[in-house]
């Protein structure tokens, strides 16, 4: 008689039940919810979240729930209508104190949040929001690396008395023309310590005394990705100011990036804030001259311009420039004797007048400005200079003492660890390493996102009801088994799907009817197999133990070809593709352990176990 192993009916069982406390908090559905950040980016506390509810109590507002999530605040409200007028009565009541998020939040019961378990995300054609796709100027990423070099260079020759005639750009080279031969050798000696990274030799095919600084087609990709990666840092570090729901900022292809931000209905705003443009500056500290007077009576004095601290209050600083945002290579928080600090690298020019200040201004304070631009929408107050539509704001986000003599590496201390973080970020940030262009934007509305979600989950139910039928009309007992794998099966892969917090779209359900459909098949051939071995007269028991036995290799063989196809799909597949890649494959994986394991084990737990069997129900 066939007997299927105790130990995997328990392993089975086991599967199950984890699968539904993952796949259980997707049945409580969502309610209309605010998320909300501390402006300064505290973290939440009860507080916080009391005067937060104490506004909206006062407002009258209904509150469903609350419950604060890692450092932000969610509350949920009964209708969209209560969710808006709840946004703007905390921003009346608290100002700019926190950040408020339009959002949706799982009904999911505090036992189960408090376990981790969370329901699977929702794509942006399902949610609603703006996406928007960016076209990155990676030529001219390039350009702006070689012209460093042109002024470098040119600061370079005049220090060392080479006279030359020309330096111009050409392609990813640097064409240096001298006005004597015999400079030459030198030329290109001084040349090749300034950065030995690059390729400097003497053009032999030019008339005059030439000199050929090249890029590499490494130095050109490495400058592209550093372009490409600054740009991001700066989208998302943007995308934070709008308050935005679990954004999504990433790279696709060699030169694009993409930005999706789930409820923001306003694609104007988020225009406005994502094309902003930003730069930094370093100067002086004016010591001499009060900033509280400057500010009294409108005037700074001669040599010196009035800023305003980011934390509040005046400060004068001298108009000369140290070195500004567009020389900056990297930066990065660190520590430095065990306290927060910002290690900032600059260029070869910055560095070189970075040292000359250092040295002659030991023990004095040095700024840093911080410096944007941005398109004003109709009615929108500018605190900054406005000159048409344009606006340009500036703070001082940071005041440091030279503790000593640097160049191009230095720190900035002074600081806590949060702001030490922030502040390196500001930096690398602060402006896009190269221009960028929109070339996609669209945006997908609350109710159009619920009517993909209703005629997904209506495809799914139509397309199991009439597998159901199938199985059922067609395999009888077994057919019903089938039923119960398919189930099991979706429940599988929404556990999974929530356990890895992958986001559903579209492509998404797509991936999860196709994959029923694949579990039915996989059902399919093993029933097939039974009712062969039936048909040539072996015992029932005998029919189950070779029909799963038989059917493996070709249930494995057409489940690793379509494996295949999913993971070339997500290799190199992009949005809706990847989407739909990553259902594909979590399905397979999930349709070969209900159909195998599962359904084996439930045939055994009905007729497996009987010692005398006339029939299979197949």
């Amino acid at each position: 008689m066939y007997r299927f192993p105790l130990w995997k009916h328990l392993l089975v069982l086991a599967v199950l039940v984890v699968a539904v406390l993952f796949a259980l908090p997707n049945a409580f559905g969502e309610d209309p919810a605010l998320q909300l950040s501390r402006d300064d980016r505290a973290a939440m506390d009860d507080a916080s979240q009391q005067r937060v509810l104490g506004i909206l109590s006062a407002a009258a507002i209904p509150v469903a729930a609350s419950h604060i999530e890692e450092d932000r605040l969610v509350i949920r409200l009964p209708l969209v209508d209560q969710q808006l007028k709840a946004r703007d009565a905390i921003l009346d009541a608290s100002g700019s104190d926190y950040l408020v998020a339009l959002t949706n939040a799982p009904r999911t019961p505090a036992w189960l949040r408090n376990l981790g378990f969370r329901p699977m995300s929702l794509g942006l054609d399902l949610r609603g929001g703006v996406y928007f796709m960016y076209e990155v100027d990676v030529q001219g990423a390039v350009r702006q690396l070689l012209d460093r070099l042109d002024r470098d260079y040119r600061t370079l020759l005049r220090d060392q008395r080479i006279p030359y005639t020309n330096i111009a750009v050409d392609g990813n080279t640097l064409r240096v023309v001298l006005r004597q031969e015999s400079d030459v050798p030198a030329a290109i000696k001084a040349m090749q310590g300034q950065d030995t990274t690059l390729t400097v030799s003497r053009d032999a095919g030019a008339t005059e005394p030439t000199i050929l600084v090249q890029l590499t087609p490494d130095q050109v990709k490495l400058r592209q990705d550093f372009a490409i990666q600054q740009n991001i840092t700066t989208m998302r570090n943007r995308v934070n100011e709008l308050g935005v729901s679990e954004p999504i900022v990433a790279r696709q292809g060699v030169d694009r990036i993409v930005i999706q931000l789930p409820g923001v209905q306003d694609p104007n705003e988020a225009i406005r804030v994502l094309g902003a443009t930003a730069t930094l500056e370093f100067r002086l500290v004016d010591e001499v001259n009060d900033p509280y007077e400057a500010e009294r009576t409108k005037r700074a004095p001669l040599g010196t311009k009035l800023y305003q601290r980011r934390e509040g209050g005046p400060v004068l600083l001298k108009r000369d420039i140290i070195a500004s945002g567009d020389q900056l290579t990297d930066a990065s928080s660190a520590f430095v004797d065990g306290q927060p600090a910002v290690s900032v690298q600059l260029d070869s020019a910055a560095g070189a007048n970075m040292l000359k200040t250092t040295t002659e201004n030991l023990g004095k304070p040095m700024a840093v400005v911080y410096i944007e631009k941005k398109r004003l929408l109709e009615g929108e107050r500018c605190t900054g200079q406005r000159v048409a539509s344009e606006c340009t704001e500036e703070e001082v986000i940071s005041v440091a003492t030279i503790r000593g003599v640097f160049s191009s590496s230095f720190q900035i201390t002074g600081l806590l660890s949060s702001e030490a973080s922030e502040l390196a970020l500001l930096l690398r940030a602060g402006s896009l390493a190269t221009p960028q262009y929109i070339v996609e934007q669209r945006t997908v509305g609350p109710s159009l996102g619920q009517d993909n979600v209703n005629a997904g989950f209506l495809a799914m139910v139509i397309g199991m009801a009439l597998t159901f039928a199938f199985m059922i009309v067609y395999y009888t007992g077994f057919g019903v088994i089938a039923c119960l794998v398919l189930v099991s099966n979706v429940v599988l892969l929404v556990a999974a799907m929530s356990m890895m917090q992958a986001s559903l779209s579209l492509p998404g359900i797509a991936g999860i009817v196709l994959t029923i459909g694949m579990a039915a098949d996989a059902n399919v051939l093993i029933y097939e197999r039974i009712r062969e071995e039936l048909r040539i007269g072996n015992s029932p028991h005998a029919a189950i133990n070779a029909g799963f036995d038989k059917a493996f290799s070709a249930i494995a063989d057409s489940n690793v070809t379509t494996l295949i196809a999913g993971i070339v799909l997500f290799a190199f597949g992009t949005g809706p593709i990847k989407g739909f890649a990553v259902t594909l494959i979590i399905g397979i994986a999930t349709s070969l352990f209900t159909a195998i394991l599962g359904s084996r084990s439930l045939i055994d737990l009905i007729w497996g176990r009987r010692r005398k069997l006339a029939s299979l129900p197949v």
